[in-house]
């Protein structure tokens, strides 16, 4: 009989500690899933949001946002003039690097726009570009916070240069369609 009653005790010590322990690595590996998935951008976010659980949740839902958008790529032909406009874009950095950051930015806004990106604020637009492109998000948000600067006047030349390369690694990957091989 004191052989069942330690079976029966073991047993729902073992169900304590399951309950226990299964939130917690439930948590730790949605922590990592994200962050894999996320890279710094999943440190930017729990650090503007100043929580890891809210910051987790609000990649989560810019995710199902993402989801729900009918994005889809650039048909051949787009990608084509597309990269024509850039290159004209770049070529005027020469002359008027100001007038080029606008232009690039105003690109980029154009392709976001094709491809069904809803274009409501500058944030809004950076949450969902941080989905598909991670990476790439700390970049936009550099040459935003240049862009910025460049309107006021108070971007020099190697910021206006960094801008440019910022929006241009964005705008690359942007471009890829299933038609073309970039």
């Amino acid at each position: 009989m004191n052989t069942i009653y330690i079976i029966i005790a073991v047993a729902l010590g073992l169900v304590v500690v399951g309950a226990v322990l299964w939130p917690m690595m439930a948590r730790r590996k949605r922590s990592e899933r994200l962050h894999d998935q996320f890279g710094s951008e999943y440190d930017h976010t729990v650090q503007t949001l100043g929580d890891e659980k809210k910051a987790q949740t609000e990649l989560e839902e810019r995710q199902k946002h993402v989801e729900a958008l009918d994005i889809h790529p650039l048909s051949a032909n787009e990608h084509k003039r597309y990269l024509a406009d850039w290159a004209a874009v770049q070529s005027k950095f020469v002359d008027e690097p100001g007038q080029a950051i606008v232009d690039a930015d105003r690109l980029i806004m154009e392709v976001m726009q094709l491809r069904n990106y809803p274009l409501s604020d500058f944030e809004q637009r950076a949450a969902d570009v941080s989905v598909s492109y991670p990476a790439l998000v700390s970049n936009y948000r550099a040459a935003r916070v240049i862009a910025l600067k460049n309107q006021e006047y108070q971007a020099d030349t190697e910021e206006l240069r960094q801008a440019m390369i910022y929006y241009r690694s964005l705008f690359d990957e942007l471009l890829v369609t299933d038609a073309v091989v970039v």
